[in-house]
């Protein structure tokens, strides 16, 4: 049993039955990225004492979206070439369009990849906030799979990966800040 085709099915099934529902899979699916960055950059404009949390947070979210995006999955599309669902099966009901060259690359889902790694280090920096853009990414990913352009594996395949990278580019980030913080201890106790 195909269990990622059965789930597709059912959940691309709802679409086309009900025009509120479609126009909310749409709006997750394609616009609600546009609100979750939009959150994202105006946390760098509040002042205080987070502010450079903030900074820190945002930077991290915008590097590890793009080690995603531009890195990681163009090197899972070398050995995965997947079609969106419309383009394997003519019963899909595809209710937003793609890019014509990205009709062989559904897996992994690269929205995806990119929101779960942002949500992923905003939760890092900001635990409720990051449960928001969380809940939000999975709201995403569903939608995904409702308007018809990805599988239910391609968007956990994306997410998975987002969580990963975000979880390594903060590490990286954390070890570099200490090993930056413990040489410059050296140098004042070496001066006093």
């Amino acid at each position: 049993m195909n269990y990622d085709l059965d789930i597709f099915n059912y959940i691309n099934g709802l679409a086309g039955n009900n025009l509120v529902l479609d126009y909310l899979g749409i709006f997750l699916a394609q616009y609600l990225a546009y609100i979750l960055g939009i959150i994202l950059i105006t946390r760098l404009f509040i002042k205080g004492k987070n502010r450079a949390m903030n900074q820190i947070m945002f930077m991290l979210a915008i590097i590890s979206s793009l080690v995603a995006r531009f890195a990681v999955k163009p090197i899972i599309v070398l050995f995965i070439e997947r079609p969106r669902p419309f383009i394997a099966f003519n019963s899909t009901h595809q209710l937003v369009s793609t890019m014509a060259f990205e009709n062989l690359q559904s897996f992994p889902s690269g929205h995806a990849l990119i929101f779960f790694a942002i949500s992923t280090i905003v939760y890092f920096y900001h635990k409720k906030l990051g449960i928001f853009f969380l809940i939000a990414s999975i709201f995403m990913g569903v939608a995904r799979v409702f308007v018809g352009v990805h599988y239910p594996s391609d968007i956990i395949a994306g997410a998975i990966t987002g969580v990963l990278i975000a979880y390594f580019v903060n590490l990286l980030f954390t070890n570099w800040q200490e090993k930056k913080e413990k040489n410059h201890n050296l140098r004042n106790n070496s001066i006093n």
